[in-house]
């Protein structure tokens, strides 16, 4: 089932029950669905790659948002962008572990050859492409910093 239609039928969910949280999140994630697929050069179909960058933005938006909130003592705000990312989250792929992460990162490591913080770049590039959806962009640099900084 394709992620529209799973959005589709958790939307109906949603009003029946007349849950605002995720029915907000539910309409966010179609909004992001119709423009991705309204974008020159889509042709009206988007693939899987495309819908998984897309959560994975919304993803990290309502993260940097939450962090603003939390700092600026709006609870109110804050639940909001908790409800949504648990909604968001159960379309993306299960995330990895801190020590599932270390592992695979070490393997890319020593594939690679870096040796230094100088080094940083090549193991990002491969590291971003293999992880991409399983991990967010700011762990994984955070993890590869303090693995390559410890060589």
């Amino acid at each position: 089932m394709s992620l529209e239609n799973q959005v589709m039928n958790e939307m109906k969910n949603a009003m029946k029950a007349k849950d605002e949280g995720v029915l907000r999140a539910l309409r966010a994630i179609k909004a992001e669905i119709i423009k991705a697929k309204t974008d020159p050069g889509a042709g009206g179909v988007i693939d899987e790659a495309t819908e998984l960058k897309f959560l994975q933005k919304m993803m990290k938006q309502r993260r940097d948002s939450l962090e603003i909130f939390e700092k600026q003592g709006r609870a109110d705000l804050a639940a909001k962008e908790k409800e949504e990312m648990a909604v968001i989250e159960k379309f993306l792929p299960k995330q990895l572990s801190e020590a599932e992460l270390k592992e695979i990162i070490n393997e890319i490591i020593n594939k690679t050859g870096a040796t230094s913080a100088a080094d940083m770049g090549k193991v990002m590039g491969v590291a971003s492409k293999q992880l991409a959806g399983k991990a967010d962009g700011k762990t994984i640099s955070n993890i590869v910093k303090e693995i390559l900084s410890a060589k």
